[in-house]
């Protein structure tokens, strides 16, 4: 029997979609019946990722200026005529691991909290049109953070939990939800990269999932599916962990 196409006739704008997660979510979303715009920086080539995929288009901009976010949504609404599902991905541009009191941290976080709150802000009067307005984010990677960094790691989880909640209160009275979903190690182009380069880290992350592997890219696309369809209709301010189940800090 065929699966049903849960997001038939919706439309979902996907962030950081060339890749690793963002590339399965919209991958996911499209077999489920949305329609997708999937962003990635200009030099990611995202338009020859989905040259031949029908439903999804691929389309290069600027994802670390908030600024541009609201040009962003309106070249959204030219190009679907409309957005139901929101899903934001902006990856830190951290060069190494951070670990445990890694002072960058606090500027990854606040930088990333700028850019959500532009895109969402700038969404909500077309979200507040659709019948299954959604918004989801998603967290930093396991990778992005050293064998040491557990507490960072659950830091940034905290933040991203934090300001899910709050855009859940200014959002809940338009029927529109807001989640999030926290991966933990999944092995992306880019944490397949530093895993290569720390294969101690690769191996940390493995001993400290319960799983005792390491995720992909669809375990969490199926994640944001859950969070995208009715099923999730009455679920908002909350947060799904995707890491196998941890053994530990």
């Amino acid at each position: 029997m065929a699966e049903p196409r849960r997001l038939y006739g919706l439309k979902a704008l996907v962030l950081s979609g060339a890749s690793g997660v963002g590339e399965a979510v919209a991958r996911t979303l499209v077999k489920h019946g949305a329609t997708v715009l999937a962003v990635d920086t200009l030099n990611s080539g995202i338009e020859q990722t989905f040259k031949s995929v029908s439903g999804i288009e691929g389309l290069a901009a600027g994802l670390t200026d908030a600024t541009r976010m609201p040009a962003l949504i309106e070249d959204t609404i030219e190009r679907l005529g409309g957005i139901d599902i929101l899903v934001n991905e902006f990856p830190p541009q951290a060069e190494v691991p951070l670990a445990d009191g890694d002072a960058e941290l606090d500027a990854l976080l606040e930088k990333r909290a700028e850019l959500i709150m532009s895109i969402c802000r700038a969404a909500l009067r077309h979200l507040k049109k659709s019948p299954a307005g959604r918004i989801i984010n998603i967290g930093f990677l396991r990778s992005v953070f050293a064998a040491d960094g557990a507490v960072a790691f659950e830091s940034s989880e905290q933040n991203l939990a934090e300001l899910t909640r709050a855009l859940a209160a200014e959002t809940g009275e338009f029927g529109i939800t807001a989640n999030y979903v926290q991966p933990g190690a999944i092995m992306t182009p880019k944490s397949r990269d530093v895993y290569r380069k720390d294969t101690a880290l690769r191996d940390h992350c493995i001993s400290m999932s319960a799983a005792q592997r390491l995720g992909e890219p669809v375990d969490v696309a199926k994640v944001v599916l859950f969070l995208a369809s009715d099923d999730a209709g009455f679920v908002s301010g909350a947060g799904l962990v995707v890491d196998g189940g941890r053994k530990g800090p």
